[in-house]
């Protein structure tokens, strides 16, 4: 049994609003090859500014905040690696208008309660074209408990998505409706997320088009891709064919990185 990935899917985690840009600034920073000391300090200086005072309690919101962000590009469970050297080498290869889509499949599979607030999310959005906060908070408290931090976690994982633009927050208190998509239709990028959709599901499993398809990734609208393109693109995951337009994915016990 992988103790660290059952940790990671079971945990709540995002317990600070995250902001997109402090994001992007993390993975630029990992990528000109700073170690975890000098990223830190420099999030320390650039984040202090999203906070009004110096006291003890900002200070802490401040590391946890970057705790966070450190934790998705940076410092990532063993299984989680091959996902990160290749979501930075897209990064490096894909125009500015795609690197949310890589930021957003890192997170999710760092931590899984991002996707399943995003899950529920883009459910509601398709059923009835606008969500309420405590629709959200309750069908999550299903999964993770009725505890008043679920409630509050998730409350930040929307805030965050109002942040990076995907969620629009109306005149109405609690009341959401969609904000903008991205169209994506580059074959290695589909793969990358659909292997970032895999590390946050805990069979790390599941078929094609419920991956494509699924509201986890509702900001998206991502191209159709075969199994046979996909196995091109990563040697993380293996693809089993099941009937003529029914294929199953899987994640590779053991991942290799990113061709």
């Amino acid at each position: 049994m992988n103790l660290n990935r059952d940790s990671r899917l079971t945990q709540i985690g995002v317990d600070r609003l995250v902001r997109l840009k402090w994001l992007k600034q993390t993975a630029s920073l990992v990528l000109a090859g700073n170690d975890a000391a000098t990223i830190k300090s420099i999030l320390q200086n650039d984040i202090r500014g999203a906070f009004r005072s110096d006291n003890i309690d900002v200070c802490g919101s401040i590391n946890k905040t970057i705790r966070i962000l450190i934790k998705v590009w940076l410092r990532v469970p063993e299984e989680l690696e091959p996902l990160r050297v290749g979501g930075l080498e897209l990064l490096q290869r894909l125009p500015q208008e795609h690197h949310i889509a890589v930021n957003w499949g890192m997170i999710m599979a760092a931590y899984p309660f991002w996707m399943n607030v995003s899950i529920q999310v883009g459910r509601l959005l398709k059923l009835q074209g606008s969500l309420a906060a405590v629709q959200v908070q309750r069908r999550i408290r299903e999964n993770y408990g009725e505890r008043e931090t679920v409630s509050r976690r998730a409350r930040y994982v929307l805030s965050s998505f109002v942040e990076w633009g995907v969620l629009n927050q109306t005149t109405k208190k609690g009341i959401y409706t969609a904000g903008a998509s991205c169209s994506i239709d580059d074959p290695q990028l589909i793969t990358w997320l659909v292997e970032a959709s895999l590390h946050a599901r805990p069979s790390g499993s599941a078929p094609l088009k419920d991956l494509v398809d699924s509201p986890g990734l509702f900001p998206f609208h991502i191209k159709t891709i075969r199994g046979e393109t996909m196995m091109m693109a990563s040697s993380n995951i293996d693809i089993v064919r099941h009937g003529l337009d029914d294929d199953l994915v899987m994640l590779k016990k053991s991942g290799k990185k990113l061709k």
